[in-house]
Formats: C-alpha cells, sequence, structure tokens
C-alpha cells in the first residue's frame, strides 16, 4: 500500500508540474526540484523536463524512448478495468507524456522564428504518435484534438515574420507546408517578389502535391457507375466466370470418363455505365472558406483528368472569377484567387448558368457557408430554378479534412426542403457524390 502511495504521489507531482509550466512559464522551484528527483530515480534523462529541448533531440540522445512514445496515451490492452492503481510504469509514462503535452501546448508569445515552427511541427508529431496516429494525421483531421493541434499551428504561423523566412532560402527550406502556412501565404502573395515569391509558390506546389495524392487515392477507391449489361462481356481468362461455366455445363458431365465437357464458356460483364458529363465547381474564396478552396482547385483538376468530364471551375466573393482555362492546374488556380471579402453569390450565379447547356447531363457543385451580403434570396432562387431544370445541385458546407463548418441555417432549411441538403462531412462524402454521378 505504501508502494501504490508513493507511485501515486510522484505521478502527482509530475503533472501539477506540468499544469504549472502550461498556465505560467515561470519554474516553480519546488516542483522542478521534486520532479528533477522523480526523472533521476526512473534513470529517465533530465532533458524531459526542459521545454526547450525538443522531442527529437531527446529521442536522438536516447533512441530507446522512441517506441515507448508511440501509442503511450492511447489504452492499451492490458488497462485495468477496476480502481486506478498508479505503478512505476504508470510514473514513467506521466514523465513522458509530460514532456510532450508541455513543448507541444506551452508556445509562449512573441515572434516565431521559421526553426521553431518546424520544432514544434515535430514535436507535434510525436505527440500524435503517441495518440496512434501518423504524424500530420490528427491535424489534417481538423476536428477535436486535431483542431486544437491545427489552431496552435496557424498561431505560430501567424507569429511568423513569414517574409523574412521566405527571403532566407535556407529557413525556407526548414518549413513545413501546411494548411495554415498556405493559407498566410495565399494571403500574402501580392507583396512577396524574387527569391520570397519563388519560395512561397514551391511551399504551395508541395503542399498542393500532397493533398492532390490523397485525393487522387480518394477517388480511386470510390465504387464507381453501374455495369451496363447492353456491352457484351469481353471474352478474355480474367473475365472468365468459372461457377456459371461450371453449372450451365452440368448436364454434360460424364459419370464413365468422370470428367465434365464443356461446350461453352461464360464470362463476367464488366463495362461501366459513362456518361459524358459536365462538372461546373462554384467555390466561396471568402476568408472563411479557405479550405474549402484550397481542396476544391485540387479535387476539379482530378475530374478534370477523368475522361468524358467536362470540368469548370468558378471562385467568388463580391466579384466572380473564370479559373476553368487553369482548372487542370491547380496550383495555378491557387496562385489566381484572392482570398477574403465578402459573398455575393449570385454573381457567381450569372457566370455559372450559361455552362448548363444539358441540364439532366450536369452537376453543379456550389461550395460556400452560404452568408450572402442580404443576397440571400436572389441566390436561392437561381439554385431551385437550375435544380428545377434537371441539373444536379450539390450544396456543400465545406470541403475541408474534417467538414466542420458553419452553414447559413437559412440555406440549409430551405435546401433541404427543395431536396438538395447540404453535404457537411468529410471530403470523402463529395468524392462519393461527383464519382457516383460521372461515372
Amino acid at each position: 500500500m505504501t508502494a501504490d502511495r508513493d507511485h501515486a504521489n510522484r505521478r502527482q507531482v509530475l503533472y501539477w508540474r506540468l499544469l504549472a509550466r502550461l498556465f505560467h512559464p515561470d519554474e516553480q522551484p519546488a516542483l522542478e526540484s521534486a520532479s528533477v528527483a522523480v526523472v533521476d530515480d526512473l534513470d529517465l534523462p533530465t532533458a524531459l523536463l526542459d521545454p526547450a529541448v525538443s522531442v527529437d533531440t531527446v529521442v536522438q540522445r536516447f533512441p530507446a524512448l522512441a517506441d515507448e512514445l508511440r501509442d503511450l496515451l492511447t489504452p492499451g490492452p492490458d488497462a485495468p478495468a477496476g480502481p486506478f492503481q498508479p505503478t512505476e510504469t504508470e510514473v514513467r509514462r506521466a514523465a513522458l507524456a509530460s514532456k510532450l503535452l508541455l513543448n507541444v501546448f506551452a508556445t509562449g508569445a512573441g515572434e516565431v522564428s521559421a526553426g521553431q515552427l518546424a520544432r514544434w511541427q515535430a514535436d507535434a508529431g510525436w505527440f500524435e504518435q503517441a495518440c496512434g496516429a501518423a504524424p500530420g494525421e490528427l491535424r489534417k483531421e481538423g476536428s477535436g484534438l486535431g483542431a486544437t493541434l491545427a489552431g496552435l499551428e496557424g498561431d505560430l504561423v501567424r507569429r511568423m515574420r513569414l517574409r523574412e523566412v521566405l527571403a532566407d532560402p535556407a529557413l525556407a527550406a526548414r518549413l513545413t507546408p501546411s494548411m495554415s502556412l498556405i493559407e498566410q501565404l495565399l494571403r500574402d502573395k501580392s507583396n512577396l517578389s524574387g527569391v520570397a515569391l519563388a519560395n512561397a509558390k514551391s511551399l504551395i506546389r508541395r503542399y498542393v502535391d500532397q493533398v492532390a495524392e490523397v485525393l487522387r487515392t480518394q477517388v480511386a477507391q470510390t465504387t464507381v457507375g453501374t455495369v451496363d449489361r447492353s456491352v457484351p462481356p469481353k471474352r478474355v481468362f480474367r473475365n472468365l466466370d468459372l461457377d456459371r461455366t461450371i453449372w450451365q455445363n452440368l448436364t454434360n458431365w460424364s459419370p464413365d470418363d468422370e470428367r465434365l465437357y464443356v461446350d461453352r464458356l461464360y464470362y463476367r460483364q464488366t463495362a461501366r455505365r459513362t456518361t459524358p458529363s459536365r462538372l461546373i465547381v462554384v467555390v466561396d474564396q471568402s476568408g472563411s472558406m479557405v479550405d474549402s478552396m484550397v481542396n476544391c482547385t485540387i479535387l476539379a483538376s482530378i475530374f478534370a483528368g477523368l475522361p468524358k468530364v467536362d470540368v469548370h471551375l468558378i471562385a467568388y466573393d463580391t466579384r466572380a472569377l473564370d479559373l476553368t482555362p487553369w482548372v487542370h492546374d491547380p496550383f495555378e488556380v491557387l496562385l489566381r484567387t484572392n482570398l477574403g471579402g465578402g459573398n455575393d453569390g449570385p454573381v457567381a450565379m450569372a457566370l455559372a448558368r450559361p455552362k448548363i447547356v444539358e441540364p439532366r447531363n450536369t452537376v453543379m457543385v456550389w461550395i460556400s457557408d452560404f452568408y450572402e451580403f442580404d443576397r440571400s434570396q436572389p441566390l436561392f432562387d437561381g439554385i431551385e430554378a437550375v435544380h428545377r431544370s434537371g441539373v444536379k445541385f450539390i450544396p456543400v458546407g465545406s470541403v475541408n479534412s474534417s467538414g466542420n463548418q458553419s452553414v447559413n441555417p437559412w440555406f440549409r432549411q430551405r435546401l433541404k426542403d427543395l431536396g438538395t441538403p447540404v453535404i457537411s462531412g468529410h471530403i470523402r462524402k463529395l468524392v462519393v457524390e461527383l464519382k457516383n454521378f460521372l461515372t
């Protein structure tokens, strides 16, 4: 019993010290000295208590800790079902967890260098591994804990002297592309030139390529159109329907020879129905829809690469811009966007409607939070007219990783009543909707 109380006290010391440092950067001498004693007693390095030392540095010096850090914060298979009884192992876990939490959540104040941002991103990667995720995975999800991490990262990016960092190739090379960083680059691109602009473009290109790789995989894995029974099956071995062939030839079984004589082979029909389709994507590029702008330009370029799909892309705030000539290159599209401003949906609708040639062979995806500048009714009237003409209208409240987005409730209810409810989930939902229509 005494040992259990001792373990509990040591664990409590570590967590009290963690809370003290999270809420106030100054050291509390009593807690610091007690924590050093606990860490020494566990044969752990005192670098775990120093927030200035990165997790990478700790692992480089003490490689055996890497395995302990991974999945550290996930419930293990041996987690007790009854009352919690601290053990020395739990005290050790507390020391390692405190390091991760302090390095990730105590971000301080003031200006941030590229090196500090890179170190935080690496520490956040270790924290994500401790939670059972891959580095960067939680920040991409953008909900719950992921939203908190993304918020911290965004704050660090905003505190950087970004223009000075971009002007230095060595510092710029240390930046890790993220949604927060891309947003800052897109907002500030008109103020950049020379080396700084070249480095900014390189970072945007890297991020676009990373997201595109993920989205291409999702598009490829999504179920495509139904089998076209009117197309005869290809008579090749990979299409051979062995079960049907045996069943249909059972009457040819020879008991004397103990052989099945096959006089006809049967093949599976694999041809899919394909419809030459026009996809019109309209994206709200106001300040609240940055994630959607980035993801949708990439998604539009992927669908533009599919056979027999004619893709048009329009971005708008208080003005509308036809970006169709660059739809195959999301990088060029993003460089031509102007993030920020208000919402004037009717202006975008006026540019989009003339693109509808065959309504029943057209899908219009409208990505916005639908918070209009006192022009809600005119935009809804336009949407209603498009929908009733036979166009498949897909309103999307968000196309970020999580789908978390505020959507104007006035629009949400009316679009639901119209039979076109707002999609407000993961981007995979939009991929499925589009793939089912276009293939």
